[in-house]
């Protein structure tokens, strides 16, 4: 069955999408990484080195774009303007690479997106030939905005950044995914493998995850885990679940010709 994940005009196997932050080391980021046999890396170019720094390692060493889709994204920016800043130096970093993650935070405690300054940042940047897919609340009118706008992929949360707690607004996800044109994928909230699973049987187009992997206490297994929930939980959705019955008696073997009937 051929079910790429298309973005920018590009083909993904994987539909799971990692972040390279909080590992122990370059060589752990890697090992979790290849277990989880994600394409798409995301990186934070405020705290992760991708030549800024000649004289620190540098981490496409370790991941190397002829190898992955690099997605540099703007961790810990709080303004438009620090946002197209930042993505411009990556775009120069990474020899004129277009494909970029656009954040802009409202609130250093809880990383909640700030969303006028997100729309404003997002609309400066595909003018600027980026594309963009862009952390969003999980608002559909808003979702809606930014795909007018021009970005490739809307990625509303499912919770808070570094949560760990889950889908908590699912109907929200199904309001932004039923009207998208272009793919939908969670962002933020994910804790383990059945909250990758459950996004990814509602129609989430993938998902990505940072926290989740790294902080957990195997991150190598718990990448593998992952893999193996996006792919289970796309695959539901694709066959189709059965409905719903409550209290509804439906025997899975026939009755008829039983012994003694």
């Amino acid at each position: 069955m051929n079910d790429s994940l298309v973005i920018a005009g590009k083909s993904y196997r994987s539909r799971l999408l990692v972040g390279t932050g909080k590992y122990k080391d370059f060589a752990e980021t890697r090992e979790a990484i290849d277990a989880s046999g994600a394409e798409i890396v995301t990186v934070a170019i405020r705290r992760s080195n991708i030549g800024q720094n000649p004289d620190e390692p540098n981490l496409l060493d370790v991941l190397p774009p002829d190898r992955f889709t690099i997605l540099p994204n703007t961790a810990g920016c709080y303004t438009a303007d620090d946002a197209v800043r930042t993505l411009r130096l990556a775009r120069e970093l990474l020899d004129g690479h277009a494909l970029v993650k656009l954040e802009v935070l409202g609130d250093a405690d809880n990383l909640f997106p700030n969303m006028p300054e997100t729309l404003k940042a997002a609309e400066t940047l595909v003018k600027d030939g980026f594309d963009v897919m862009v952390y969003c609340a999980d608002d559909p009118i808003q979702a809606r905005m930014l795909e007018d706008i021009g970005c490739v992929a809307v990625m509303p949360l499912a919770s808070l950044i570094g949560s760990g707690m889950g889908i908590l607004n699912p109907w929200n996800l199904r309001l932004i995914i039923d009207q998208a044109r272009v793919p939908v994928l969670v962002d933020a909230g994910v804790g383990t493998a059945s909250d990758a699973a459950i996004a990814m049987e509602l129609g989430c187009d993938g998902v990505l995850m940072n926290t989740a992997i790294a902080k957990a206490n195997n991150p190598i297994l718990m990448a593998s885990a992952m893999r193996k929930a996006v792919e289970a939980g796309r695959e539901a959705y694709l066959a189709g679940r059965m409905p719903r019955k409550h209290y509804s008696a439906d025997p899975s073997s026939p009755t008829s010709g039983l012994i003694g009937s």
